[in-house]
């Protein structure tokens, strides 16, 4: 019996027995325990990891080191990579159990699946993480929730209706100096927070495809209507799929303004919430590339800015922000990127915090982290409103820049754009039929 049928038998059971109360996790006994402290593999959340390219793989290997885990079945459009994937499942597990799928809604229709990991193209996230919600499984996505402010905003919506745990797949959460950086600017070590400043990584992380353009035959083992999915039929080329490729490619992902910068943004609201709870004004510029199919933005530049006189300036990596994310206040600063983190006065670093001091979720490992989660039926570091979130400041930049550099002033509340129909149409991507969300 897998973890989830036994949760929901003992949550249904104290729901019953007392409408309106807490429930507490479940404590497992250390008799089902085996006698290294592994789980039993009854007790083991049951995953499913749909999508295993490279970034999939690299998910579906740091669940697999965890004890509390059983993966169960694999899922892509290629399938050479279902069975790559299922060879180090199997290896792990010392059997050939891991079942393959192309379809990720047979691995929704499962029953024993508890939970699922999200690792495709960032046009199919919203898709799939909806109908994973309704069909009662957990989700650990890969950043951002989508491709447009109303993918990420279905998904949210739905993973509160059912009742589901959401893990983003923004790992700097879980890294101790970004929690250290955001928890001197939320507790006033910087005194008031004026300033704001986010890039984006720098080019080694560039996608690089320079052909050819031209359509070639859909190879073999390869569902190319699949792939696709929602996305607008055209004709099939590898530079459409290899990674980190197909970030250049507006119709399967919003480019690096997004897709990578999502990293910092979430830190600038994990550290600063003013930047999405306060309505703002915003305007950004961009260049775009223009090569055969490729069509995302290249660089930019822009600021939101609020009526409290907070500002957060958002560029790329050549940009005039440093790549990572900087609070600056009226009385210190402190700036961190994945190389480290640095504050003047340097004194900063070495504050303890106090007891009444805010403490941000402490996490240390971003796939155990969910899994307790899961276990726990409490958020994760990164849950879904913060990913909806971190998400969507890079849409509306590039929404900005598409439309010429317009200013425009954006509602947190309502999620929309205040007096500018153009600009709220491009809130929502069209998909192609039969797909819907």
């Amino acid at each position: 019996m897998s973890y989830h049928k036994i949760h929901r038998r003992c949550f249904l059971k104290a729901a019953g027995a007392c409408a309106g109360a807490i429930v507490l996790p479940q404590v497992i006994p250390s008799s089902v325990l085996g006698a290294d402290g592994a789980r039993a593999p009854s007790e083991r959340v049951v995953m499913g990891c749909i999508g295993v390219g490279g970034q999939g793989v690299a998910n579906m290997k740091n669940f697999l080191n965890l004890p509390e885990v059983q993966v169960a079945a694999v899922c892509d459009v290629f399938r050479d990579k279902q069975l790559k994937a299922k060879a180090l499942v199997d290896e792990k597990y010392a059997n050939s159990d891991c079942a393959t799928f192309t379809d990720f809604r047979e691995v929704l229709a499962r029953k024993d699946i508890d939970a699922v990991v999200i690792a495709t193209q960032d046009h199919w996230h919203a898709l799939i993480a909806v109908a994973a919600a309704k069909a009662g499984k957990d989700m650990y996505c890969e950043k951002p929730l989508g491709v447009a402010v109303t993918e990420c905003r279905a998904i949210l919506d739905a993973v509160r209706r059912y009742g589901r745990i959401f893990q983003t797949g923004t790992q700097q959460r879980s890294d101790r100096k970004f929690r250290q950086a955001c928890e001197l600017a939320r507790n006033g070590y910087l005194g008031r927070i004026h300033t704001v400043k986010v890039a984006s990584e720098g080019p080694n992380y560039r996608p690089s495809y320079k052909g050819p353009f031209e359509p070639v035959p859909v190879p073999a083992g390869l569902d190319y209507e699949m792939y696709l999915g929602p996305a607008p039929a055209k004709p099939y080329n590898p530079g459409r799929h290899g990674w980190p490729d197909w970030y250049l490619i507006w119709d399967y992902c919003d480019g690096f303004i997004v897709n990578w910068a999502v990293h910092h943004l979430d830190i600038a609201l994990w550290g600063c919430p003013a930047v999405v709870a306060e309505p703002c004004q915003l305007q950004f510029t961009a260049t775009y590339r223009n090569e055969g199919f490729t069509d995302n933005v290249e660089k930019w530049d822009g600021q939101f800015t609020y009526a409290s006189g907070l500002r957060m300036t958002f560029t790329d990596y050549w940009g005039k922000n440093k790549s990572g994310c900087r609070f600056e206040g009226d009385q210190g600063w402190v700036y961190v990127d994945r190389p480290g983190i640095w504050a003047e006065p340097a004194s900063l670093l070495s504050v303890k915090l106090k007891p009444d001091d805010l403490r941000l979720h402490e996490s240390n490992n971003h796939h155990k982290d969910f899994i307790t989660s899961v276990l726990s039926r409490r958020d994760p570091v990164s849950d879904v409103e913060a990913g909806h979130k971190a998400s969507y400041l890079g849409m509306i930049a590039d929404i900005s820049a598409r439309l010429g550099g317009r200013a425009l002033k954006w509602d947190p509340v309502a999620e929309r754009f205040d007096g500018d129909d153009e600009a709220n149409r491009m809130l929502t991507r069209p998909m192609r039929s039969p797909w819907r969300l």
